[in-house]
Order: C-alpha cells, then structure tokens, then sequence
C-alpha cells in the first residue's frame, strides 16, 4: 500500500495550493480517506476528510477556505485550501482508513509566508 502526497510548497498568505494524494495497493472507493496536519511543536490534527460514499467534514479551522474531493478512478484524493494563512504551515499527511486497516502517507510540507 502506498499513499504518495504531492502539491505542497511555499505560499503567500492568502494564496492557495491544492493538495493530492494518489493511492496504490487498495480498493481505493471502499476507503474513507483524510487530511491531517501536524505543526512544528504540535500534535497531528484532522483537516478534512470524506468517506466513501462522499460525505466530508471539516476542521473549524479551515472550514469555508478548504475543499476535500476524491476521483476514484484516479485513486486520487484532493484538499483545495484557500485563503491560506500563517497558521495553517504544517506538514499535511494523507490518510485511508477501512474497518479493517489504516494507512499514511509520508507527508507534504505547506509552508504559508511572506
């Protein structure tokens, strides 16, 4: 199983960036999946996530700025930030989650200044 992260990088407050993850090795549709961020100092959060059947939910912190989407013909899941602030520089982890397994990707640096 692999989830590989891409998208991440140097942003300007305000700016935007659009996160992927492309995942191998599962049954990408019967996955919920998940963005999770994890700061300098601080402990991993959830960012978004979206089941299998599309349902998403958002942190309060990046709710109205954040959009999460899957393509599962691509094995692919997606976080659209906007707005971006200071506070949301982090490294954003992929997450696939089943009743039965659970898997992480290695991570994406976003890093959000001027």
């Amino acid at each position: 199983v692999q989830l590989v992260e891409s998208g991440g990088g140097l942003v300007q407050p305000g700016g935007s960036l659009r996160l992927s993850c492309a995942a191998s090795g599962i049954i990408f549709s019967a996955y919920g999946m998940g963005w999770y961020r994890q700061a300098p100092g601080k402990e991993r959060e959830m960012v978004a996530s979206i089941n299998s059947s599309g349902s998403t939910y958002y942190a309060d912190s990046v709710k109205g700025r954040s959009t999460i989407s899957r393509d599962n013909a691509k094995k692919t899941v997606y976080l659209q930030m906007n707005s971006l602030k200071p506070e949301d520089t982090a490294v954003y982890y992929c997450r696939s989650s089943s009743k039965d397994n659970d898997y992480w990707g290695q991570g994406t640096q976003v890093t959000v200044s001027s």
